[in-house]
């Protein structure tokens, strides 16, 4: 079978490249020097996620022309500028503005390329919201945060990875059971490649991500319900809630950490220490539980996200109660402490 072909590729050159990085990246200083910010206390190779990078696009080029016959130029061109930015980032440093005017410029080559959302199905209320041209700025800022969330997020070893093989894997199984065939080996190519990361840069980290992985990932995790979209245009109201849901926990952690700091008046596009994977680590959890518990977190959603995209019915309410338990424990986690502390004086 040809997906078996594909993933073991993507899987052992992902391992293998990631191998070699790691010397070269010490050999090129390509390294993460701790700083006031950092969780980590000594230097670590950066920018292994280009490894991840290089295979994704090199097989989804692949299996676009060779078993689906269609490429979207918006997202290969779009990625390639995303993660170019990124690197470039990982090395120089590059202004806000900068990376900001390169995703904008990805994010519309998307768009043009294959259109936007134009409707929302909404849980448990059970009806389909067409939101037209409304649709158009959704899908700008879905793409931009997402670049932007899974960056932020990428903070502690093993997280960013192990979210996207958690997305990966929810992404295949949906995309199996709705045909979307060339969307299915490609998130098994993402899935496998992010794996074959994942056993380098779990705690203790041998290597990083860096932001030419993480911005990666978050671009296309953002672009694949449009990718499935263009494939198959039925359940276009569910696509936006499944690719919500199958990030939530990223989506969730940035939304929250960027309004709390715009409320304190703080610059929400400087590196912070603040977002809740970060304080949890900070008030004495482990990276191994920290990374675990969000991909546990994940994975329970993500079994009820395909339920849910399934089955609907009663399963929509699961969805939305997976939702709202998994997050209020996960507050709970950050803040219960203090807030027990303080009932209690």
């Amino acid at each position: 079978m040809i997906e078996i072909l594909i993933f073991s590729i993507a899987f052992l050159a992902s391992y293998a490249g990631v191998a070699v990085f790691r010397i070269l990246g010490v050999r090129w200083g390509m390294l993460d020097i701790p700083n006031d910010r950092s969780l980590h206390k000594t230097p670590i190779p950066r920018g292994g996620g280009s490894v991840i990078v290089l295979v994704s696009l090199l097989l989804y080029y692949f299996i676009s022309v060779y078993v689906n016959d269609s490429v979207s130029w918006g997202y290969l061109i779009g990625a390639m500028l995303v993660a170019a930015i990124s690197w470039l980032d990982d090395i120089y440093s590059i202004s806000f503005v900068i990376r900001f005017l390169v995703h904008a410029s990805a994010a519309f080559l998307v768009i043009e390329d294959l259109g936007y959302l134009s409707s929302i199905y909404i849980p448990v209320a059970g009806v389909t919201v067409q939101i037209g041209t409304i649709g158009f700025a959704l899908s700008f800022l879905w793409i931009v945060w997402m670049i932007n969330a899974y960056n932020f997020m990428d903070g502690i070893d093993g997280i960013a990875g192990l979210q996207a093989i958690v997305a990966s894997m929810g992404w295949l199984i949906l995309a199996h059971i709705f045909g979307y065939d060339s969307v299915y080996l490609f998130s098994g190519v993402l899935l496998f490649a992010s794996l074959g990361f994942l056993i380098h840069n779990w705690y203790p980290a041998k290597v990083f991500m860096g932001d030419v992985g993480s911005a990666f990932l978050g671009f296309t995790f953002a672009v694949l319900p449009m990718l499935a979209l263009k494939e198959k245009p039925e359940n276009s109201s569910l696509i936006f809630v499944i690719a919500v849901s199958l990030v939530w926990f990223f989506v969730f952690d940035t939304i929250l950490t960027f309004f709390v700091r715009l409320i304190k008046g703080r610059k929400v596009w400087t590196a912070h220490r603040q977002h809740l994977y970060q304080r949890l680590v900070l008030s004495g959890r482990s990276h191994i539980f920290v990374t675990s518990l969000y991909g546990l977190f994940a994975a329970l959603l993500g079994a009820a996200t395909i339920c849910f995209a399934v089955f609907r019915g009663s399963f929509e309410s699961l969805l939305i109660f997976s939702i709202l338990g998994l997050t209020t424990i996960l507050v709970f986690l950050v803040f219960g402490r203090s807030i027990l502390t303080r009932r209690s004086k």
